[in-house]
């Protein structure tokens, strides 16, 4: 069996199993009860940092798909940050390690995807040190213990989209109980990721949240993930934009009509909010709910 063990664990959130659900269930709990007047969600796009930084927003998004949802396999689109090829790769089968239990692949359905798409690979090997799938792990393990995932990174390319369509036509052609959630951070903004194109200070930050960030999120929120990629290409607000677009064509095909956005943060502003000065470099982070 393929293991896919953890590489980030006492990095990016707590490795063992006491501390990694205490720090869970304080984020949960941070994030407060979602109450969606619409029915239940399909999926939600979350952030991928360290939970230190981004945990709440993604902890929001996954209590609000709990609230009412119950999958049988939760289907995570990640992001790549190591590139390996034009292809997304899936983990097709095996399990996922987690200090809060492991997580059974469903292959049967990686099975089903791979034949509706040559734009989809197995490759277990891209997961290795890839964190954007990794860091939402423990968080399914905790909140869904019986789902099943399916790993998948899809590249920043103008066909992530279709990628997206094959995955939503495989679980409405199925009849899967599933939820999509897709990751990325947005802007990357500040001297150590060099793009600050309104200088650097509390304003700059501001911009790069309210105006850049928002550019994206909008889109997000509009379901038009076909101008996402070229949307963070033009404007370096998104990380993972193949993930988002994939996510957005996904929930499309399984009959969303929308995203909601649910929380919208960046890392300057969490370190000011606990009493630190605010710093210069800044990463953008959003939670939305599709419905």
């Amino acid at each position: 069996m393929r293991i896919r063990e953890p590489v980030v664990a006492g990095q990016f959130y707590a490795a063992g199993a006491d501390p990694c659900r205490k720090e869970l269930e304080r984020l949960l709990s941070d994030a407060g009860p979602v109450v969606l007047d619409a029915g239940a969600p399909l999926g939600g796009l979350v952030p991928h940092a360290g939970w230190t930084y981004s945990g709440r927003v993604a902890a929001q998004v996954f209590s609000a798909l709990a609230a009412k949802r119950s999958p049988e396999v939760v289907v995570l689109l990640g992001g790549v940050h190591r590139s390996r090829g034009r292809e997304a790769a899936l983990f097709a089968d095996g399990r996922w390690e987690t200090p809060l239990g492991p997580l059974l692949v469903d292959a049967r359905l990686a099975e089903r995807i791979l034949g509706q798409t040559n734009l989809i690979i197995d490759d277990p090997y891209a997961h290795e040190s890839e964190h954007s799938l990794e860091v939402q792990a423990p968080i399914v393990a905790h909140l869904f213990p019986g789902a099943k995932i399916l790993p998948l990174m899809v590249p920043p390319t103008p066909r992530a989209g279709e990628v997206g369509e094959a995955v939503g036509r495989t679980l409405q052609a199925y009849d899967y109980d599933a939820v999509v959630v897709g990751t990325t951070d947005l802007t990357h903004y500040g001297p150590h990721y060099g793009f600050m194109p309104q200088g650097v200070g509390t304003k700059a930050n501001a911009w790069a949240m309210q105006v850049n960030d928002r550019r994206f999120v909008d889109l997000v929120c509009k379901l038009r993930g076909d101008a996402l990629v070229a949307e963070a290409m033009e404007h370096k607000n998104a990380c993972s934009s193949g993930a988002a677009a994939a996510t957005v064509a996904a929930v499309r095909k399984l009959g969303a009509t929308g995203g909601i956005l649910l929380q919208h943060t960046t890392s300057s502003r969490v370190v000011a909010e606990r009493g630190g000065a605010e710093p210069e470099d800044s990463v953008g982070y959003a939670g939305i709910v599709f419905v």
